[in-house]
């Protein structure tokens, strides 16, 4: 086995969601293994400063707006990476979001299509393009960031945890499918990770009451600790793992 099987030198990756939490640290360890990063949010807020950190550090990186949602948007975003790259080895589908925390029976449809366009439809079309272009070339890896939530649904998170369910059918039907095309498509369920997007969980203390019990390791996560998941299924480490559907949560789920 050869010493550098994480090594991604010469491939090209596009990290969704990557201003900051989970996103941005699985930025920055693509780039410290080699790999040129693309990096996308919703909005040019801290998005360059992801990028001009990675640069600093001896990476490469370049920040690109695309709402995940929006699938124009992102038909944008790949018509450029064509451009300007001529090739995609890895996608990590990690923009997300989560408008509405309550009870189910108070959710409307304005909350249901938000959710479901960023966190289901963003991924999809994401993949397929994605697919297209590594299909092209031979190959590739894409990764999912799922939840916890998809296996355990969070109370007060019906829509979320749905959605992040679909995430994990969704990564298994294009493993199936594009095997044959030697393009590998796996998930990660990070657990309670201390970020932006969890930031109203962590910081009320009736609700940490409930959830820390929950986690045999009795703590929450730090963005870093989902970044070496990804980095093996993006690798040649994780050339016969396809399909894998990964929790990174303390032994929640155990």
């Amino acid at each position: 086995m050869k010493k550098d099987i994480f090594s991604l030198e010469g491939r090209i990756a596009l990290v969704t969601g990557a201003s900051r939490g989970i996103g941005a640290a699985i930025a920055r360890m693509l780039a410290a293994y080699g790999a040129r990063l693309i990096i996308t949010a919703r909005k040019e807020e801290g998005l360059q400063s992801v990028a001009a950190e990675i640069v600093a550090s001896g990476g490469e990186a370049t920040g690109m707006t695309c709402h995940a949602g929006e699938t124009g948007q992102i038909q944008v975003l790949f018509d450029r990476i064509r451009k300007d790259y001529g090739r995609l080895d890895i996608l990590v589908n990690n923009a997300a979001t989560n408008p509405f925390f309550g009870d189910v029976l108070s959710a409307d449809e304005k909350a249901w299509d938000k959710t479901v366009d960023v966190n289901l439809k963003g991924y999809f079309f994401m993949s397929q393009q994605a697919a297209k272009i590594m299909k092209e070339q031979g190959g590739g890896a894409i990764v999912n960031v799922a939840s916890v939530a998809a296996v355990q649904p969070a109370p007060f998170q019906g829509i979320y945890s749905i959605t992040k369910a679909g995430v994990i059918a969704m990564t298994k039907s294009f493993a199936k499918e594009l095997a044959p095309l030697h393009i590998r498509v796996n998930a990660i369920l990070p657990g309670l990770t201390d970020t932006k997007f969890s930031s109203f969980m962590i910081q009320t203390p009736e609700i940490m009451k409930i959830i820390l019990p929950m986690i045999p390791m009795n703590r929450v996560a730090q963005p870093d600790e989902m970044a070496g998941l990804v980095l093996y299924l993006v690798s040649d480490a994780a050339a016969y793992t396809t399909g894998a559907c990964i929790p990174v949560d303390g032994g929640m789920l155990a």
